[in-house]
């Protein structure tokens, strides 16, 4: 079977406003060009697929479920625009929560891979040519070690993360001033290379 190529996605900062710890889908605020780059992804036929650092979770600031409606509500805001997320991901975990089984310095926790690779595995995913999109330092070195092409946004967090990258001297694939321009930036690369 053939592997699918991804955009992997960041949440806050990215898809939406980052507004620290949003406990419901009320607090979320969709940036107006987000639906139309996903559109876009999926009109490309590659998957995308969010992957989200939610120690919100861990630190007892939204309880799981909760999280589980955001995104169920995130979805069908999308449908309504004809795009879909192929896959959402979350890492809840803390490590110094006070519930026992969010409290754990686990792998997948961006940077580390651990929700690329599961999603990966779910989702037959060929991670070298696939891509990673977000405002965080974590999202560029999560892109790194799952060996997809790291995309910086400048919405978000991305002006802070810029000199830290640098610093790191890691250098993202591309820097984009938000989601739309990333997403148009990686289908040049796919015309060029498919």
């Amino acid at each position: 079977m053939m592997k699918k190529r991804a955009v992997f996605l960041d949440r806050d900062g990215t898809i939406n406003k980052d507004v620290g710890y949003p406990s419901s889908f009320s607090m979320i605020e969709i940036f107006p060009y987000s639906f139309e780059a996903i559109k876009k992804i999926n009109d490309a036929g590659l998957l995308a697929v969010i992957v989200s650092n939610q120690s919100g979770v861990g630190r007892g600031l939204i309880v799981e479920k909760n999280l589980l409606d955001i995104h169920h509500k995130l979805q069908a805001s999308f449908a309504k625009h004809g795009a879909h997320f192929d896959g959402v991901y979350y890492c809840p975990h803390y490590r110094l929560s006070s519930i026992p089984r969010y409290r754990k310095n686990c792998g997948c926790r961006k940077p580390n891979p651990g929700m690329g690779l599961q999603a990966a595995e779910d989702l037959n995913i060929d991670m070298n040519n696939s891509y990673m999109v977000g405002d965080k330092v974590e999202d560029i070195l999560f892109g790194r070690n799952i060996q997809a092409k790291p995309i910086l946004l400048l919405t978000g967090f991305g002006q802070e993360a810029l000199p830290k990258l640098k610093k790191k001297r890691v250098v993202p694939a591309y820097v984009a001033a938000n989601l739309l321009e990333a997403v148009n930036w990686i289908l040049k690369q796919e015309k060029k290379t498919h």
